[in-house]
């Protein structure tokens, strides 16, 4: 498999996957399935033709060198930056009708953190779809909020400003912010860059017991040290899908050397925990 040559844009635009999705049976069986994603940015493609099946209660590292598309490829997902060609699928339904059903954590440097704010009314507004029209906050609103801190160890911090916490802790707050959404499929963009290693941890514990509640978790992750602790399934991106699987059968030396264009040093390799 290749990433140097890439075909024609408007060979992925006709390739829209439009026919009879039910014949794919990875669709339903999945928590999220990705068919023909193509991204461009004027003629050049950021993702190309991707697809990707992600397991039921699992975990997903989305992996590859700085520029594969990762983000993008998160984004064009959630329909936050728009596609070229290709659709995406919750539980087997089109994601557009399954919104309810995610919760998306963005990059901390996309976020406004000088925007005046409390952190419980950050994380209140993960509920927003039970707030009604009028934004009523109810007893068990508090309730859930002041639950979901306490899962992220930020309960103590709940009427601090958000702009007054540190870049790990304005991480954890988000990270409340999802859980509080109630979601089955959580989408995390890089959520433990320039974190400590205490809120990294905090981090990843609470995302193994979302896994452990029968929930699936996604997240794009740069520190292939710990793709292998933190992760059941990977995804690796350079612009086109180079390799999908189970982390035990996928994460290799060979396809780590694909997925970065073999710029990956051999001793780099032989420290990352692969079987």
């Amino acid at each position: 498999m290749t990433t140097n040559t890439l075909p024609a844009l408007e060979l992925a635009a006709s390739d829209g996957h439009t026919g009879d999705m039910n014949r794919d049976t990875g669709l339903a069986a999945s928590a999220l399935a990705v068919r023909g994603l193509t991204v461009s940015y004027g003629t050049k493609p950021a993702v190309f033709s991707i697809d990707a099946t992600v397991p039921k209660a699992s975990m997903t590292a989305i992996v590859g060198p700085n520029g594969a598309g990762k983000s993008t490829f998160l984004k064009a997902v959630l329909g936050i930056i728009p596609r070229l060609s290709g659709a995406a699928y919750v539980d087997g339904k089109p994601l557009e009708t399954m919104r309810r059903a995610i919760a998306y954590v963005p990059q901390r440097a996309s976020v406004d953190w000088d925007f005046p704010t409390r952190v419980r009314d950050v994380v209140t507004m993960g509920q927003f779809r039970s707030l009604g029209l009028l934004g009523f906050i109810r007893p068990a609103h508090r309730k859930k909020t002041l639950e979901c801190l306490e899962r992220v160890g930020m309960a103590d911090f709940a009427d601090r400003q958000i702009g007054q916490l540190s870049g790990g802790q304005q991480q954890r707050v988000f990270l409340a912010r999802a859980l509080a959404q109630d979601a089955g499929l959580y989408l995390l963009d890089e959520p433990f860059a320039g974190v400590d290693a205490a809120t990294e941890k905090a981090i990843i514990d609470v995302l193994k017991g979302l896994k452990a509640e029968g929930k699936t978790v996604v997240c794009v992750h740069h520190d292939l040290a710990t793709v292998s602790d933190y992760f059941d399934h990977v995804l690796m991106l350079n612009i086109r899908k180079i390799a999908e699987g189970p982390v035990t059968t996928t994460f290799t030396g060979p396809m780590l050397q694909e997925t970065y264009g073999g710029r990956l040093a051999t001793t780099h390799i032989d420290q990352l925990k692969l079987d």
